[in-house]
């Protein structure tokens, strides 16, 4: 929908024009009609120059082109901005964070069953060679033992409990970092995460002259994190989010029971956050208001 080409999760900043040449702008133009009153309205409601403007969505709908797009319009309009990505601030890396998934779903879903009184030493038997496979989160598994059910609902309760929550995300230092932001703070350390252990790292970054900081995250949205004037949120589906990761390897296991849950989890976490969003763009393209969208969504209408 929004992509020309491919890009890098590496690059952090917009090489100025010759983005938009590369990539397809319709979107981002669509999205800077509304955005940029939003933006000059808010710096008059709250008499600062400080804007917050987040992205955001799950893997694969987009975020990151439509923040670098949406960067190179607003310095064409003469707004200093900086794109802040949260994916930096969980508090495990990638590898560490989805062996904490799986733990939390593994251990809850048998401690649940012992509650439940549905766990046998022969079921232990059964649960360990699923374990082994790798597919023990499959649903499938209910149909020839029923009981199973106990332990698919007791993983997933515990895994929603976990994702996207504090327990997972440093929440408190991004919103330390954003409020201190608005604040007008000049010299701000900015964190970056990559994939290994030694890859976790602090840049010095000068704000001054920066109007608007734009966050592109999953997470943008969540009731944990505060300081965003103007959220915008990008429709997608778990599958979706999948052939995204399969197309850029993210993942080991990416395409297993597991890592459907978890994407189908979140899939619901985000779009019950969407209603926080001032601007929802469908999966067709279409930019919406909050009030627009409530209508296309009747679920969120309150």
């Amino acid at each position: 929908m929004i992509e020309k080409g491919t890009i890098m999760e590496s690059e952090a900043e917009p090489s100025s024009k010759e983005l938009l040449k590369i990539y397809d702008t319709t979107l981002a133009e669509k999205l800077m009609q509304k955005l940029l009153p939003m933006i000059e309205n808010c710096a008059k409601q709250t008499r600062s120059e400080k804007v917050v403007v987040a992205v955001s969505g799950g893997s694969g709908s987009g975020k990151t082109v439509t923040a670098l797009l949406l960067s190179c319009f607003l310095k064409e309009k003469g707004i200093e901005n900086y794109i802040l990505s949260g994916d930096a601030y969980p508090h495990r890396i990638p590898k560490y964070n989805d062996a904490e998934r799986l733990q939390i779903f593994r251990e809850n879903a048998i401690v649940g069953m012992l509650k439940e009184q549905t766990y046998t030493e022969e079921r232990c038997t059964i649960i360990q060679e699923f374990q082994k496979a790798g597919n023990d989160a499959d649903e499938k598994h209910v149909e020839k033992y029923p009981w199973y059910e106990s332990y698919l609902r007791n993983g997933r309760k515990a895994l929603e409990n976990y994702l996207g929550t504090e327990k997972e995300i440093n929440f408190e230092e991004i919103n330390r970092l954003v409020h201190a932001f608005k604040a007008g703070g000049e010299k701000l350390w900015v964190r970056h995460m990559g994939r290994e252990e030694t890859e976790l790292w602090y840049e010095e970054k000068d704000f001054t002259g920066i109007k608007v900081l734009l966050v592109e995250w999953t997470h943008s949205n969540s009731q944990y994190y505060s300081g965003v004037d103007i959220s915008i949120y990008l429709d997608s589906t778990p599958q979706e989010t999948l052939q995204s990761r399969l197309e850029r390897n993210r993942d080991q296991w990416i395409d297993n029971p597991f890592t459907m849950m978890v994407l189908d989890i979140e899939q619901k976490m985000l779009k019950k956050q969407a209603e926080k969003a001032k601007l929802i763009v469908t999966r067709d393209g279409t930019v919406l208001d909050r009030k627009e969208y409530a209508q296309f969504v009747p679920k969120l209408q309150k």
